[in-house]
């Protein structure tokens, strides 16, 4: 009997060996374990721990894992389902790719509703382990982030807004994308069941290109056309969300609308000091003569960045702390007196071409 749970804790401990080494990383500890034990079966995490960094046919991994490929299928069908594998169609082969945990089968199974005692004990379980020590260092990414911040366009001064890229536009990196699908928030649906959900709405994820295919495909999110996908954008900047987008500059995958409450990215700033996303390449300056001490930048801010400091004469200005804003606009656009003017950072950021030069930069970063 000691054997046969040896056995399979060490088929569970090769898998999270596995997910360690992706370029975003998973560090291993008790609450990764107990999460791993409750998303795989015995044969899906033997499965996946054969996964090679590289998306492989379906012959390729019945040849590292030696299990027949009618079986295999129906394994890697099954981790489908659940957000574990991501199956690819390419010509006339499928090919598949094990999901990381952030982005990744955490969001895949919150953009999802079901047995809400499973869901529930998973988000005990989730919560845990991304305050566990180091867990969002590691995941956060060094120099090369997960995500990175796009600004508010309706900010901008007419002077900066004709510097702008078209990759540091919302806007237009959904026009890009001609379409994708509109899901649930994954932090939120966790937070509601936790108990701690504040009353944002859930459904105002976006998903864009082959990753939008794949999730209207699993039936987790409603195809949306560019239209519908830019209304979410309005919807979400009248709320205050943070818009943050896949640290990509062509055909980013996602675009999440976040708050600083429920977001694992912007959570992570607020209670650990872990930037997982690159700043936009603006920042708010403060302009004291339209200042009228309100103080609604300051509860706007979704990662407190803003402090209200007393003066000489008894009134309160904000102070930015430049070392924590993203560059998001919220605070800007919130501004009644129109105070808050963004302006362009002294040094910008170029993101990774795409989602293939990301990863190699994180891993080299990482020594993988």
């Amino acid at each position: 009997m000691g054997h046969g749970i040896n056995a399979k804790d060490e088929i569970y401990h090769a898998l999270a060996e596995r997910l360690s080494k992706t370029p975003e990383g998973a560090p291993i500890n008790e609450h990764l374990m107990a999460i791993l034990h409750r998303l795989y079966t015995e044969g899906e995490a033997l499965v996946g721990s054969k996964f090679s960094s590289i998306p492989m046919p379906l012959k390729k991994i019945s040849s590292l894992t030696g299990v027949e490929e009618t079986e295999l299928k129906a394994i890697l069908d099954g981790m489908s389902d659940k957000g574990l594998v991501l199956d690819i169609p390419r010509k006339d082969t499928v090919y598949y790719m094990l999901a990381p945990m952030l982005v990744g089968f955490f969001e895949y199974t919150f953009m999802r509703t079901g047995d809400h005692v499973h869901l529930k004990e998973l988000a005990e379980l989730f919560e845990t382990y991304f305050h566990s020590p180091g867990v969002m260092q590691e995941i956060a990414g060094l120099d090369t982030k997960v995500m990175r911040t796009l600004i508010y366009e309706n900010v901008l001064p007419l002077a900066v807004e004709t510097e702008v890229l078209d990759y540091e536009k919302a806007t237009e990196v959904i026009r890009q994308s001609g379409g994708g699908a509109i899901t649930m928030c994954a932090c939120r649906h966790e937070a509601s069941h936790l108990g701690t959900a504040c009353d944002a709405p859930l459904e105002v994820c976006i998903s864009l290109g082959g990753a939008a295919q794949w999730i209207i495909r699993k039936g987790w999110g409603k195809a949306a056309t560019v239209e519908d996908l830019l209304n979410v954008l309005k919807r979400t900047q009248e709320l205050g969300l943070v818009h943050l987008c896949d640290n990509v500059m062509n055909k980013p995958t996602y675009i999440c609308n976040c708050c600083g409450c429920c977001c694992k990215v912007l959570r992570g700033i607020n209670e650990q000091q872990v930037f997982a996303t690159h700043p936009s390449n603006f920042i708010p300056s403060v302009e004291l003569e339209s200042c009228i001490s309100c103080g609604i930048c300051a509860e706007s801010c979704q990662i407190h960045a803003i402090a209200m400091t007393a003066q000489e004469d008894g009134s309160e200005v904000p102070v930015i702390n430049n070392e924590v804003c993203i560059g998001c606009g919220v605070c800007s656009a919130a501004c009644p007196s129109g105070a808050l003017t963004m302006s362009g950072r002294s040094v910008r950021l170029v993101p990774p071409e795409n989602v293939k030069e990301k990863f190699q930069r994180m891993a080299l970063e990482k020594g993988r």
